[in-house]
């Protein structure tokens, strides 16, 4: 069915129009509605229960066995009540992650976020790797060493760090099945509740509003 567009600017972070000057014409982004989408659940991830130094440990024992250790997430946008919303995983009713996970050794980024994506967000065995539409990074974080937080650059001083974790924009088709972890919500959040919103979801959630202002939002009614 041939669906009715909508553009929406996104502002939650641009500050505003501007006078003009230059090229601000921003690119265009295709969304669709949370109603075009059916959610599921599956048999519950395993998930880690340690303390920030026994996360400290295994960060150490992962560097000194591969060297930098690489994240990748995605950044995957739906619409609901007119407005461009964020999907996040919940973590035991607390924490916020965007969907995705560690890279395993040698493997690319494209190739780990869709086996990420597909580990938390379909059914098991459905094999769909090849469904994930990975688009653009849009930005990356750094941690320094071990116990520091992830910074948006990599401080010029620092020639080993510990740390990487890519932000992949993963484009939506009209229609597909979300298949979650019966330990893991997934949530849409509308960016405006997102936007610098540190305390809640931190940094990196916190500042993906700010990388989305580049596009404009194209809401397809079905």
């Amino acid at each position: 069915m041939q669906g009715e567009e909508v553009t929406v600017r996104n502002h939650a972070a641009a500050g505003g129009g501007g006078d003009g000057g230059g090229d601000d014409q921003a690119r265009a982004m295709d969304i669709y509605p949370l109603s075009s989408y059916y959610f599921g659940s599956k048999d519950a991830l395993a998930l880690r229960e340690e303390t920030l130094a026994d996360r400290v440990q295994r960060m150490k024992s992962h560097y000194a066995a591969h060297g930098l250790r690489t994240c990748v997430e995605a950044v995957i946008v739906v619409e609901l009540f007119r407005h461009p919303h964020l999907l996040l995983l919940q973590v035991r009713n607390s924490t916020f992650q965007l969907p995705g996970g560690r890279l395993r050794p040698g493997e690319s980024d494209v190739e780990g976020l869709k086996r990420k994506l597909t580990s938390k967000l379909s059914a098991n065995g459905a094999g769909d790797e090849t469904q994930w539409e990975i688009g653009e990074c849009l930005g990356m974080w750094w941690r320094p060493d071990f116990e520091t937080l992830l910074y948006p650059y990599l401080p010029p001083n620092i020639k080993k760090p510990k740390e990487c974790t890519k932000l992949f924009l993963v484009k939506l088709p009209v229609s597909r099945k979300f298949i979650v972890p019966k330990n893991l919500k997934l949530l849409a959040v509308p960016l405006c509740q997102i936007h610098e919103n540190l305390k809640t979801y931190g940094p990196i959630i916190a500042g993906v509003p700010q990388l989305l202002s580049k596009f404009s939002f194209n809401i397809i009614d079905s």
